[in-house]
């Protein structure tokens, strides 16, 4: 036989599983957000067509730190080199 509260302990596994779930699109979309302004970014960007290149074939290579560094590093080096 089981006991009284089976049904509460089957709600809240179905509650964890859905949660880990909702976490994982959550941050696959999230990814794919920042991936897709990343190369958005780096086209629009003033760099000349081979430091565009390159960092779009790092950008595709390393999907996830590509984008980052470009946010932390290329675009504000594209934006600080125009200005002279």
């Amino acid at each position: 036989m089981a006991p009284a509260y089976a049904h509460v302990l089957a709600n809240s596994e179905q509650f964890i599983a859905m949660s880990g779930l909702s976490l994982a699109a959550l941050l696959l979309f999230g990814w794919l957000a920042l991936f897709v302004c990343a190369l958005f970014s780096i086209v629009l960007s003033p760099h000349t067509g081979g430091m565009k290149l390159a960092w779009l074939v790092f950008a595709f290579v390393a999907p996830f730190l590509g984008c980052l560094l470009w946010f932390v590093v290329g675009r504000g080096d594209a934006y600080r080199r125009r200005a002279f």
